[in-house]
């Protein structure tokens, strides 16, 4: 999931939606904490177009280290805590 091309922004992405008041402006209409990241933000902040930004959305959603959130017609991004310190507790582990 980490590896390829895009792993370094993958990661970028995770490290950013941990505080993301620090690294992204106010969002109409969403709370950065609350709901979460636009994916129009992320390109942006990523340098990428809003498809991209969304393949690298999906992927870390479906393994479940984001959680998606409807609001209105928009969909915002947040890290699942929970779900990635049990993943780490796995590498940890040496899994």
């Amino acid at each position: 999931m980490l590896r390829g091309a895009g792993n370094g922004q993958r990661l970028d992405i995770l490290e950013w939606l941990r505080t993301p008041a620090a690294h992204f402006p106010p969002q109409r209409g969403a709370d950065l904490v609350e709901d979460g990241v636009s994916p129009e933000a992320l390109a942006t902040k990523l340098g990428v177009s809003r498809a991209v930004a969304r393949t690298h959305l999906d992927l870390l959603t479906g393994v479940g280290l984001l959680r998606a959130k409807k609001r209105g017609r928009r969909t915002y991004y947040r890290r699942d805590e929970y779900r990635i310190a049990e993943v780490s507790h796995y590498f940890e582990k040496g899994w």
